[in-house]
C-alpha cells in the first residue's frame, strides 16, 4: 500500500527494530525502501538477507539524496518518509488509510506523532538495548497529544504524484537540516491546504541517534546547525520559524485546512524583521563569511 522510504546511516540495530516494527504492527501489505548511506555495519548484508530492496551510496549523501534515491524506486501511490530510529506502533497503516478515505484526494501531507523526543513524553528506554517494547505496547494508547496543524515533519506521509511534482527534498539543504519546511512550502505554493499531524498516528522516537553519534566527526557530516535556517530564508526570504507560526500554524489544534494567514500586526512587524534578516544574510554575512558556505560544500563532496 505504501512505500516507506528510510535513510540509513551505520545504524542497523535501529534499522532492524524499525523494520520488524513495521513487519509486526501493519496491517497492509507495503514496500520498504532504506537508502544506506556507507553501510560499513552490516546493514546492506541484512537488507540483502531479508529481501529488502535498497539504494546505497558509499558516501552520506544526506536524508534529501537518499531520499530522493530511494523515491525513484517506489512503486506504490503513496510515499511515508521514517526515519530509521523509529518503532511503529499497531495498526498505523489503517489509520492513515482511513484519513486519507476521508480526505478522498491526493492534495494532502500527513505526519504523525512522536512518543517521547516528540509531542508525548513516555519514556520506554532510550536505546534499542533497553527498550521495553511490553511496556510500550501495553500503554502508547493512554498516552495523547492531539490532531494538530502543521507537521512533526516525520514521519510524512504523500501522494507520489504530488512528491514528483515539487522534486522531492530539496538537495542544496545536505546533509538535511531545513528540508522539511522547505518540502512543505513547496506544497503550499503548489496550494496543498492540508498539512495535518495524526494524534493516533504514532511512533517511538529514540531521538536523532546518527546525529549525535557523529557529532564533531571530521569526515560524516549529519548536522548543518543553523546553514539550513539561513537557505531557506534566502530561498524564500522568510524564516522557518515565521513559516511555522504564520503560515503552518504549526502545533495548534486542527479543525480545517489551513487558510491564507491573517495578516494583522504582528504579521508585518515579524515579516519585517524576516525581511532585514534576508539583507544581511545576503548582503553582509555571506560577505564576511565567504568560506563558510564554499568549505561545507567542499566537504560535502568529499564526503
Amino acid at each position: 500500500m505504501f512505500s516507506i522510504i528510510i535513510p540509513t546511516l551505520n545504524n542497523l540495530d535501529y534499522l532492524r527494530l524499525c523494520i520488524n516494527s513495521l513487519k509486526k504492527n501493519s496491517k497492509f501489505t507495503h514496500e520498504i525502501i532504506p537508502h544506506v548511506n556507507v553501510g560499513e555495519d552490516g546493514t546492506r548484508a541484512y537488507l540483502e538477507n531479508e529481501n529488502i530492496k535498497y539504494t546505497f551510496t558509499e558516501n552520506n549523501s544526506g536524508i534529501c539524496k537518499g531520499m530522493n534515491l530511494a523515491a525513484k524506486k517506489a512503486k506504490n501511490n503513496y510515499i511515508l518518509y521514517s526515519h530509521d530510529d523509529f518503532y511503529f506502533c499497531p495498526d498505523w497503516d489503517v489509520i492513515l488509510k482511513k484519513e486519507i478515505d476521508k480526505i478522498g484526494h491526493k492534495n494532502f501531507y500527513l505526519s504523525g506523532t512522536m512518543v517521547n523526543n516528540g509531542q508525548i513524553d513516555f519514556n520506554c528506554g532510550d536505546s534499542f538495548s533497553n527498550f521495553d517494547e511490553k511496556k510500550f505496547l501495553e500503554n502508547y494508547q493512554n498516552y495523547n497529544f492531539y490532531d494538530f496543524q502543521g507537521s512533526t515533519w516525520a514521519p510524512h506521509l504523500i501522494h507520489k504524484d504530488i512528491w514528483n511534482k515539487v522534486g522531492g527534498f530539496s538537495e542544496e539543504f545536505y546533509p538535511g537540516t531545513g528540508s522539511d519546511p522547505d518540502l512543505n512550502m513547496k506544497l503550499w505554493k503548489q496550494g496543498i491546504r492540508i498539512f495535518k499531524g495524526i494524534n493516533r498516528f504514532k511512533v517511538y522516537h529514540f531521538g536523532s541517534i546518527v546525529t549525535r553519534r557523529y557529532k564533531n566527526h571530521p569526515t560524516i557530516q549529519t548536522e548543518s546547525g543553523s546553514r539550513g535556517a539561513k537557505i531557506f530564508l534566502l530561498k524564500w526570504g522568510i524564516s522557518i520559524n515565521f513559516f511555522k507560526k504564520y503560515i503552518m500554524r504549526s502545533d495548534t489544534k486542527y479543525t480545517n485546512p489551513l487558510e491564507e494567514p491573517k495578516k494583522n500586526v504582528l504579521y508585518f512587524f515579524y515579516l519585517f524583521l524576516c525581511k532585514i534578516n534576508f539583507l544581511y544574510i545576503k548582503y553582509f554575512y555571506n560577505l564576511n563569511n565567504k568560506n563558510k558556505f564554499s568549505n561545507n560544500e567542499t566537504n560535502k563532496n568529499k564526503n
